[in-house]
């Protein structure tokens, strides 16, 4: 219904931590780039970009475009495959695992505060 305000508290924790995210000194994200570093950093097996893309659903263009900035950032690096050379693998970095611990604890405070 046009106008209706939907109050949803999952919605609310959503913007709660868009908004400190986005207060924060850190470079922000759009969420393409978000959906990808969360996807490496969560899924324990090694990433590549056709992985990614079949993850996501996403082509991998789009997926490359993303890791591009990530590496930008810091948050990711590329590396080959030690077990084919043909392929690249999306590697940690630490400072994407100080990105993620700020994540957490940004989602631990909005989540308290609902």
């Amino acid at each position: 219904m046009p106008g209706e305000v939907i109050r949803d508290e999952l919605v609310d924790v959503f913007r709660g931590v868009v908004v400190a995210l986005v207060r924060t000194d850190e470079s922000d994200l759009t969420i393409r780039q978000l959906g990808v570093v969360l996807t490496c950093y969560l899924n324990p097996s090694p990433q590549t970009v056709r992985g990614l893309a079949e993850q996501l659903a996403l082509p991998k263009s789009s997926i490359s475009r993303a890791l591009d900035r990530l590496s930008e950032f810091d948050l990711v690096r590329r590396i080959p495959d030690p077990r084919d050379g043909r392929s690249i693998l999306v590697q940690r970095t630490a400072a994407g695992v100080t990105y993620l611990r700020q994540m957490r604890d940004i989602v631990a405070k909005v989540s308290a505060r609902t």
